[in-house]
């Protein structure tokens, strides 16, 4: 079965496609790249979409509209994929959607306790304009049996990098920090999984202020600048970072009034010394997540500390992180020495649970999320 992965994430810098062939089941699931692309939001979708992310006050109508137009974005960027690859058909769709709104803890409302989440990108148009069916909107299915919504990439980490006597560690950096902890000979239920924090999310939005730039390409700002030490330090107290896992972060923990407070707390420092000190706080707090929550006593069991994702392209964050997990003992590798390309991974991710939604398999891995149990992810619409 060919099966293409749509992926666009927390930084809303663009669109990621994967085209897979899958085939087996459960332990047997194996999957062959095809082909790979990646496309960039246009300059006003990423505008519009940065300005409905946990916004206070949003039109519906401009929401319905982007619903449907990114679609068409999507669509566009798989048929496009699919002609550079060579690929004339494809028989399924995996679209994670653009998270507008995402809220793993529940949390009262008239009268309930309500958890939610929100994801753009309208299935049936895209299965109209891509000619196969689509899987989409992953996250409710994993929050309607107690989960958080989130990180759902876990089901791939395990597939791919579970091994027999080598303990691996898992790190995405997208617009937030995610990783999966799979010790050595682990079950599905033993994998520890949690978002660290922002990744890219902060770095970004100080860019985009202060520079008027998108992100900081090769990492060459934050490497001129000199880090605020005394800023990260009340950073790391912020109370996300003491809760336990399983939990997740977004926009709504590192957004805009976050990076408000962030500039505002380095006071007069350069600018470059600000850029600098948001990329330090992604690799420090990754740092602390690991000993606080990843490595204990039995600290052997994990050999490998393997990247993915947008971040692992900033040379500068890289190094940083590299400082933070040597200590521990661990050897920085890349996924893609796994055959899983560091760009695609989340594309290839979801991909692989909308196989496993038309299979009527379970897709989410409940140690990871805090489900009471497996789920069939995702909602089907036809072409």
């Amino acid at each position: 079965m060919i099966v293409a992965g749509v992926m666009s994430g927390t930084s809303a810098d663009g669109i990621n496609v994967a085209l897979l062939r899958v085939g087996g089941k459960d332990a047997a699931l194996r999957f062959a790249m095809l082909g790979s692309g990646e496309y960039p939001y246009p300059a006003a979708v990423r505008r519009a979409i940065l300005s409905l992310m946990n916004s206070p006050a949003a039109k519906v109508a401009d929401i319905s509209r982007l619903n449907f137009l990114l679609a068409e974005l999507y669509a566009n960027a798989v048929l496009a994929t699919m002609r550079e690859s060579g690929v004339p058909k494809v028989d399924l769709v995996g679209c994670h959607g653009q998270t507008i709104y995402h809220q793993g803890e529940a949390a009262d409302f008239l009268g309930k306790k309500i958890a939610c989440t929100w994801q753009l990108g309208e299935g049936a148009v895209l299965a109209t304009r891509v000619g196969a069916p689509v899987v989409s909107d992953f996250r409710p299915a994993d929050m309607a049996v107690g989960g958080k919504g989130a990180p759902l990439v876990p089901f791939l980490d395990y597939l791919v990098y579970r091994h027999r006597s080598r303990g691996r560690i898992l790190q995405n950096l997208g617009g937030i920090g995610n990783l999966s902890a799979i010790p050595a000979g682990a079950s599905a239920e033993q994998v520890i999984a949690f978002d660290t924090g922002p990744a890219n999310m902060v770095i970004d939005a100080c860019m985009e202020r202060l520079f008027g730039k998108p992100f900081d390409r090769s990492g060459k700002i934050a490497a001129s600048g000199k880090v605020i030490d005394g800023v990260i330090g009340e950073l790391l107290r912020d109370p996300f970072f003491k809760r336990k896992p399983p939990k997740t972060a977004g926009r709504e923990e590192f957004g805009r009034e976050f990076v408000s407070a962030f500039i505002k707390r380095c006071g007069r420092a350069r600018k470059q010394d600000v850029i600098a000190t948001a990329t330090a706080f992604t690799a420090m707090s990754i740092g602390l997540a690991l000993r606080r929550f990843v490595i204990t006593s039995d600290n052997a069991r994990y050999k490998d500390y393997v990247v993915a994702g947008g971040g692992a392209k900033n040379p500068t964050l890289m190094k940083m992180i590299s400082a933070e997990v040597v200590p521990l003992k661990l050897t920085l590798r890349m996924s893609d020495e796994f055959g899983v390309p560091a760009a695609s991974k989340e594309a290839i991710a979801f991909a692989l649970m909308a196989y496993q939604t038309w299979h009527r398999q379970p897709g989410n891995i409940p140690s990871a999320t805090g489900a009471l149990r497996p789920a069939i992810l995702g909602k089907i619409s036809y072409a």
